[in-house]
């Protein structure tokens, strides 16, 4: 009982941190936009590598060692297809909107965050239900997205009028839905009915199509192709290391 007391305590903490410590730092830094730009352009590489490392040298094979293997990739190719059709409905109901003369673009960026800060919760309490390591490593990975990303959601908001005081409102009420999920996903790992492999493979699904179909995208699009020396591949490689680093040294302790 106490075991699991500590568990939903390390869920809710480090749910709380890869929202909320990640939305005062991505507010902190817009009071300087050039330098908020810079930060974005080498948090997003950095990002990237700590995504895929959590998932391949953290989440998949802790997920593998504690439930059927092939749970675990199916699912993990089912979220990778979920989260492909969820962007796709997005995206369709933007334009269909946007041809009747509405301009749904704000309440559209802030569900778009409270779903995935959700899934970021979802994530991070999945790790968790693996090990506390792996849920320290995962919330790494996580918080390192979210920076660049609540960035760039500050200044999205802001260019559509809204004042400062509500984009910051909006945006703490949205990160809390990271936590909210988190909750609710330790809940159902705690029933011995439903096999984990679904959370895991669904988590590690939903890390995967952010850093492959979002931020490596991205990357190559705004990448200067007249600069002979780029340090955002060595950032990714570094987002890489880091993550390696920490799982190795948490699984250690």
């Amino acid at each position: 009982m106490l075991e699991s007391v500590n568990l939903l305590t390390y869920i809710i903490v480090f749910s709380l941190i890869g929202g909320l410590v990640s939305l005062s730092l991505a507010a902190a830094l817009l009071i300087n936009k050039k330098v908020a730009k810079k930060f974005a352009s080498l948090g997003m590489p950095f990002a990237a590598g700590a995504l895929l490392a959590a998932v391949f040298l953290d989440l998949l094979p802790e997920g593998a060692e504690l439930g059927n293997s092939e749970t675990l990739f199916v699912s993990a190719l089912a979220g990778i297809l979920l989260f492909f059709f969820a962007e796709r409905f997005i995206r369709w109901f933007h334009h269909h909107h946007q041809h009747e003369g509405k301009d749904p673009a704000v309440p559209l960026l802030i569900i778009g965050d409270t779903i995935h800060n959700t899934l970021d919760g979802v994530a991070i309490a999945a790790a968790f239900l693996i090990s506390i390591p792996t849920g320290i490593v995962t919330t790494l990975a996580v918080a390192a997205h979210e920076i660049p990303q609540e960035v760039g959601e500050f200044g999205a908001l802001l260019g559509k009028g809204m004042s400062r005081r509500k984009v910051l409102l909006a945006n703490i009420l949205s990160s809390l839905a990271a936590t909210a999920a988190a909750i609710a996903t330790y809940f159902l790992g705690q029933n011995t009915e439903l096999p984990l492999g679904v959370i895991f493979g669904l988590s590690a699904g939903f890390l995967l199509y952010v850093a492959l179909s979002d931020i490596i995208p991205t990357l190559h699009e705004n990448h200067n192709k007249k600069k002979l020396f780029d340090w955002q591949p060595l950032l990714l490689l570094a987002g890489v290391a880091t993550v390696a680093i920490a799982s190795y040294l948490t699984h250690g302790i």
